[in-house]
């Protein structure tokens, strides 16, 4: 089974994905690029709503790559009760045209385990990663990884990997063993694309939101369409998380 994942900004957006069945609630702060970070206090609060009857997730934050600033704020979010803390695998400069990956790889490695929490590191496919990273992923003791967008300017992930590549991605991480998921920027229309590479989940924030913008509240309509057209495209090769 494909899993949905919906990124979600408060406990009233957390209850409009949990009554449409949405099996990973994602928490972070859309207006604050594709990794910002909420508030301790409110992703507290939403994992106490949730109680348990779906996954939560949590961004560490928008961070360069400092080993001893990134552990910090992965700790930070793990202390919250989520299930899982997102840490993105940016280059320094990134949004400059840095592509430093050495330097990405030497911060992973550094990284300790959070006890009581799984991590799952985020790379990004418009800052040209090389698929090698999953390894690097998995060698520093994550429980998966995830590849998603930087730049929100409405470019999806389709757009900007192709259909080869995210093929790969998918079989390296279940090489490794590690959890996998697929987002940036998804419409429902990317669905049966995506679905047929059977990761362990899509995630998704514009494509629920008023007007398809991420920014805006999210929409329980639109919610339910992704969430119908998800369940309705699940390849018979996808392995349960």
């Amino acid at each position: 089974m494909i899993r949905m994942l919906a990124s979600v900004r408060d406990v009233r957006e957390a209850q409009i994905v949990l009554d449409a069945g949405v099996e990973v609630i994602d928490l972070k702060q859309p207006s604050d690029g594709a990794l910002g970070a909420l508030p301790p206090d409110v992703i507290r609060a939403v994992v106490r709503q949730v109680a348990g009857r779906a996954t939560t997730s949590a961004t560490a934050g928008n961070i360069d790559p400092d080993a001893v600033a990134l552990q910090a704020a992965m700790a930070a979010i793990a202390a919250t009760g989520v299930d899982i803390v997102k840490a993105g695998l940016f280059p320094a400069g990134w949004e400059q045209g840095g592509r430093d990956y050495d330097a990405v790889r030497a911060c992973l490695g550094a990284l300790e385990a959070l006890p009581g929490v799984r991590r799952i590191a985020v790379m990004f496919a418009d800052l040209a990663p090389s698929l090698e990273m999953v390894e690097a992923v998995a060698d520093a003791g994550f429980d998966g990884v995830m590849v998603d967008t930087a730049f929100k300017q409405g470019r999806s992930l389709c757009d900007v990997a192709d259909g080869a590549w995210l093929a790969e991605f998918v079989a390296r991480a279940r090489a490794c063993g590690l959890m996998c998921g697929l987002a940036g920027s998804l419409r429902a229309g990317h669905i049966g694309a995506l679905a047929a590479h059977a990761p362990d989940y899509l995630g998704f924030r514009g494509a629920l939101c008023v007007g398809s913008r991420r920014a805006q509240q999210l929409d329980s309509d639109a919610v339910a369409a992704v969430r119908r057209a998800l369940s309705s495209v699940q390849p018979a090769t996808c392995e349960p998380a």
